[in-house]
């Protein structure tokens, strides 16, 4: 069972990132979508998870959430770097932003299958609960981890790359979980700093860059679509 549930998460997240691919000439709209669910991702999924898992006071917790924010700002303006399109060597920091966004996704995606594997460890009912929650935001993951990249310049093949990279990763953190153990409390907690990145993420990346010489009305619109598909989703599983 937890096999056919690694290939499944594994065919979601590529069919969203071709998705993303074949509708390159809407890529305002598509990075609203993103902006809207990789914040819905955060809101929705990441920061209950964390409370939930945690067992530590809320505080704790919302300020773990708030480091991971001032981590993810921190290497995007000092280490990776904000660049003006005129500037010199602006379009290698915009591929590495590009990078490290889809990085960070993908290791989200690693997470997912931790949680789906220590779940199944639990009991297959928990297992099959959890496993529905990530299947039902992989196709977001596709979509976002593939606007990471093409909305910073990256091409269709670096795109794809991520893309591959994102899909397996879910399976590669299954595969881990049944070799290793780790609390709930450790794994709410490190879903607690995720949270934070995927909040600057979407609020100080896709959602700029969304609207960004395009018309608000419909990029607010995708976002807010986007927000309300993640909240439906993960809503849905949890039946």
């Amino acid at each position: 069972m937890i096999i056919l549930v690694g290939i499944a998460a594994f065919c979601a997240t590529l069919l969203g990132g071709v998705f993303a691919l074949r509708l390159k000439d809407r890529l305002h709209l598509i990075l609203g979508f993103s902006a809207g669910a990789v914040v819905g991702v955060a809101f929705f999924d990441l920061m209950p998870e964390a409370l939930e898992l945690s067992g530590v006071a809320p505080a704790f917790v919302t300020a773990l959430m708030a480091l991971g924010f001032g981590i993810y700002l921190l290497l995007d303006r000092l280490i990776i770097l904000h660049h003006d399109e005129e500037e010199e060597g602006a379009h290698s920091h915009a591929l590495m932003r590009g990078a490290w966004g889809a990085g960070t996704l993908s290791f989200h995606s690693f997470l997912d299958g931790l949680g789906i594997g220590f779940a199944f460890q639990a009991s297959p009912a928990v297992g099959l609960v959890v496993a529905a929650a990530v299947l039902a935001h992989d196709f977001s993951d596709g979509i976002n981890t593939v606007s990471m990249i093409v909305k910073n310049g990256g091409s269709r093949t670096s795109a794809l790359r991520w893309l591959a990279i994102d899909a397996a990763a879910p399976v590669i953190g299954i595969a881990v979980a049944s070799m290793i153990a780790i609390s709930s409390s450790q794994l709410g907690l490190l879903l607690a700093v995720f949270a934070g990145f995927f909040l600057y993420i979407g609020a100080s990346d896709l959602l700029p860059e969304s609207y960004h010489a395009h018309p608000v009305r419909w990029t607010t619109l995708s976002t807010l679509v986007g927000m309300g598909f993640i909240y439906v989703v993960i809503k849905l599983a949890g039946v």
